[in-house]
């Protein structure tokens, strides 16, 4: 049996796609991808914020599975909005890789004071000027590839340590940022793959990839940011853990400076529930009027 994929170019969103394909080739299932370049691909200059937040690497590839050139869609769960749209579904998130940051060209202690670091993430902005309200930030696109590149040009950056272990790069001054430091954004380090609600074939063949863990984490993050009802635009972040049957979400809402920082910390065994209610702690405290219109 041969299924289409749709997924962006790059080289790491075409390894994720090839990682999916690698799970299902076991039940007899060979993945054809099909290339789509959206509208985050097209604009590598402007700030994320500023040209539609997540949507901008998903909405191009959900049209590819919703008009049926293709039967599924993977995408990186953090670039993907909470909502979905009507007719899709998200049918799998498979085993879930580093959900942390890794800052690349310094340590945090070994920065110097007011140094440049850049990053196209207002989360980890606003995360690390809470940390060091010296250092002065910049803006960074491109695939992973292409800002490694540019890091030679600041003192550091900040990417995903998830995309430099996916595709085998060791810089060789780097970081991981522990959760304590740098909560990770909704979904990072985790894939998802979404389908059409009416194709009960595939439906069945892709629910075999899923991991439950994996999936219960991402859907205690994501029922927090549609509770929240924020996307990247705004410095959010969730990670949840699911361990002993029970799991611990961590959440946090800030100002773009970082000057106010909001967070929860529950445990529980609903995910989807306990999502709700850190949303609505911090809609409580004020995590509303620090977002963006």
């Amino acid at each position: 049996m041969k299924l289409v994929a749709a997924t962006r170019g790059s080289p790491l969103a075409l390894w994720q796609t090839q990682h999916i394909a690698s799970l299902l080739e076991p039940y007899g299932v060979a993945v054809e991808p099909l290339v789509v370049v959206t509208s985050g691909d097209k604009d590598q200059s402007a700030p994320i914020h500023q040209i539609g937040g997540k949507g901008v690497f998903a909405k191009e590839v959900q049209k590819a599975v919703l008009d049926k050139s293709a039967d599924f869609a993977v995408h990186s769960l953090k670039d993907l909005p909470s909502l979905t749209p009507e007719g899709l579904k998200l049918v799998a998130v498979s085993s879930r890789g580093d959900p942390r940051d890794a800052l690349v060209g310094s340590s945090l202690q070994d920065l110097p004071v007011e140094g440049h670091v850049a990053t196209g993430s207002v989360r980890r902005k606003a995360q690390l000027a809470a940390l060091r309200p010296d250092l002065n930030f910049h803006e960074l696109r491109g695939n992973i590839e292409t800002r490694l590149a540019k890091a030679e040009n600041f003192d550091a950056i900040v990417v995903s340590a998830v995309a430099l272990a996916r595709l085998g790069l060791q810089p060789k001054a780097m970081e991981i940022l522990e959760p304590e430091i740098m909560l990770p954004q909704v979904g990072q380090g985790a894939l998802g793959i979404e389908i059409r609600t009416d194709d009960l074939e595939t439906n069945e063949i892709l629910l075999r990839i899923q991991n439950p863990v994996s999936r219960a984490e991402v859907d205690a993050e994501r029922s927090f940011l549609a509770a929240l009802g924020a996307d990247c635009r705004s410095p959010i972040a969730s990670y949840a853990i699911h361990k002993n049957n029970q799991i611990r979400l961590r959440s946090l809402a800030a100002s773009d400076d970082g000057k106010i920082i909001l967070t929860d910390d529950r445990i529980g065994d609903d995910g989807i529930e306990l999502g709700k209610l850190a949303a609505n702690a911090l809609i409580e405290n004020g995590a509303k009027s620090l977002f963006k219109g």
